[in-house]
């Protein structure tokens, strides 16, 4: 296995600390969940950057932080990388509160939200911080995964699903299991969002065995992008496929079984068209069924 000091490889190991993030102090505040917000969630940011009076666990004289979050669906001694930070102490200094500005660096871009780490041991504390140099020596932690970009975990659940086109991607290349697995078992009506126009286009996945997967397979193929939706098409003919890749997302609306009749899932499908509106407003342009 590949070890933390190996890949991990700072600039200045001697003020850079890494942050190992359970929970903000309440079991119901993971760290995980408010990682998987973002980089530059607000939560995430304010748990690295807490500072307590007279505490041997505040960043001191750190001036990069490496900062992790408990991944709870392996176990406790797993840990998923959230980003590198620079770290600049708030003046007049604060204390039991934020107390320090952090800024998310490009370094390790590609690993954030996707790379695990295992421990040798589990940490007993809510938010537990090393020196880099220490880390490898206490804690022995070694690269155990790197997972798809949009592997939150576990499948979040039908009505949790929300991806970007390059997520999408991400899914389907690495034919993630648990992804797949779910998305099989079902048919359903979806949502597709062009957030450059906010337009809103509703499909379904009415036939097939595969359900939404065999579907949304069609929207994943780099070499289309379309699933032969003409008003993307048009879109990629105008604009290029970066702009699919840049703009568009994916969520569920209706979840069925695979046995359900397409015609049933069909109807359901124009109910939501009319509730979006998104034949007059929206990319359903008339005669576009796909």
């Amino acid at each position: 296995m590949l070890k933390f000091e190996d890949f991990f490889k700072v600039e200045y190991p001697e003020i850079t600390k890494v942050k190992f993030n359970m929970n903000a102090g309440d079991v119901n505040c993971p760290a995980w969940d408010y990682l998987i917000q973002g980089e530059e969630n607000i939560d995430w940011i304010n748990m690295n950057a807490h500072k307590k009076k007279q505490a041997n666990n505040n960043l001191n004289k750190a001036k990069y932080l490496l900062a992790f979050a408990q991944y709870y669906p392996y176990g406790s001694e797993y840990y998923i990388f959230g980003g590198m930070y620079e770290v600049k102490k708030i003046e007049p200094e604060v204390f039991d509160g934020v107390g320090y500005e952090l800024k998310l660096m490009p370094d390790f871009a590609d690993y954030r939200k996707r790379l695990i780490i295992k421990l040798s041991h589990p940490i007993g504390r809510d938010i537990y911080n090393k020196p880099y140099n220490s880390v490898q020596k206490d804690f022995d932690p070694e690269i155990f995964e790197l997972a798809p970009a949009t592997k939150l975990g576990v499948f979040p659940g039908y009505n949790s699903v929300l991806l970007s086109n390059k997520e999408l991607q991400s899914i389907y290349n690495m034919q993630a299991p648990d992804w797949k697995q779910a998305l099989e078992k079902v048919k359903g009506v979806y949502c597709i969002t062009d957030t450059a126009t906010g337009k809103l286009y509703i499909g379904s996945a009415s036939g097939g065995s595969a359900g939404i997967w065999q579907r949304w397979s069609s929207y994943a193929d780099k070499n289309n992008l379309t699933g032969g939706n003409k008003t993307f098409e048009e879109l990629k003919k105008t604009y290029g496929s970066q702009y699919i890749e840049d703009n568009f997302t994916y969520a569920i609306l209706e979840i069925f079984d695979v046995k359900t009749k397409s015609e049933y899932i069909i109807h359901r499908e124009e109910y939501w068209k009319r509730v979006f509106k998104s034949v007059q407003y929206g990319m359903n342009n008339v005669g576009n069924s796909r």
